[in-house]
């Protein structure tokens, strides 16, 4: 491969990057934060342009090429720290997808994903070498590549893995939810209840219910475990459930009705996510019709006449 194909290639890969990010940071794809949502109806005040003021690149402490750069910057930031987290983040990350290792084996798995990445695109290149003429600053570009998507897909796949375990959480929550409230109900205390949970219930919530009996069982206070349940969940349906029972066991609040609005809850918000994907795909189902069926469907009704008009000329 000649330098002028080295230099596309990489002008190529410059282009594919921007036009990513641009992409990425459109409105539609982008998720707006809950402060940011609601930062326009609790705002006091109300504040001048910052083109108006003197001080405005003062006030920014940055050059105007470096505001330019500054989304990039966070979106890099974003992701790396996506994927390489902290150690208490990547702790609660890795409670969240029910995995029992330590920080030192997720590191230890990355590395051995980076390395394998990195033999691939070694393999890679050494095949594309034969065939053609390839420059050394592509290949080393192509190898490192291959080495940080390796990196980066054990990130990816912590993170469907913490996705599939909530899905699950809130597939069996509802379920377990009416159980407790008519153990309760009828007369149990809330340990008895847990108890009662862990023994009858089995995948996801039976195995944290199992968990949260046995840190009962050694001591730990009942409103405690369950709090630490949540942390470990991190889930927000079985956050909300948890400071339920917390109120409700501090105020004496009647527990069974407790139970039963949370359950509740939670059916009524899957059901509105089913209703925002059915929506999603119906305009899905839209891109075959428009881009494939409908074009098929002129070209069959137009055919007929053109082909009439060309016989009798």
């Amino acid at each position: 491969m000649s330098s002028y194909a080295s230099w596309a290639a990489l002008c190529g890969l410059g282009l594919g990057l921007g036009l990513w990010l641009i992409v990425v940071n459109l409105p539609g794809w982008r998720k707006m934060a809950f402060a940011d949502r609601i930062a326009p109806h609790v705002r006091v005040g109300v504040r001048s342009s910052r083109m108006l003021e003197d001080s405005w690149h003062s006030e920014s402490g940055y050059s105007a090429l470096g505001q330019l750069a500054a989304p990039m910057l966070l979106q890099i930031k974003r992701l790396a720290s996506l994927h390489s987290p902290s150690a208490d983040t990547l702790r609660k990350r890795l409670d969240a997808a029910g995995l029992d290792m330590s920080v030192i084996d997720y590191r230890s798995q990355e590395i051995v994903y980076a390395l394998t990445g990195l033999v691939a695109g070694s393999a890679f290149m050494a095949f594309a070498a034969i065939q053609y003429r390839v420059s050394l600053v592509l290949s080393v570009l192509v190898v490192v590549g291959f080495g940080i998507i390796g990196y980066a897909m054990r990130g990816w796949w912590l993170g469907e893995q913490i996705n599939r375990r909530a899905r699950k959480i809130l597939t069996q929550f509802p379920t377990v939810a009416e159980v407790l409230a008519l153990t309760v109900g009828a007369g149990e205390s809330t340990t008895g209840a847990i108890e009662r949970i862990s023994r009858i219930c089995h995948g996801v919530i039976g195995d944290e219910f199992t968990k949260t009996l046995n840190d009962i069982h050694a001591g730990t206070p009942m409103v405690q475990a369950m709090q630490h349940m949540s942390d470990r969940m991190q889930v927000g349906a079985m956050t909300r459930f948890v400071d339920a029972i917390v109120v409700a066991t501090e105020r004496g609040t009647p527990l069974a009705q407790v139970l039963r609005d949370q359950a509740q809850d939670v059916r009524d918000a899957s059901k509105r996510e089913l209703m925002e994907v059915a929506g999603k795909r119906e305009i899905s189902m839209l891109v075959p019709v428009v881009f494939g069926i409908l074009p098929l469907t002129i070209v069959f009704a137009v055919f007929p006449g053109l082909a009439l008009l060309e016989m009798s000329y």
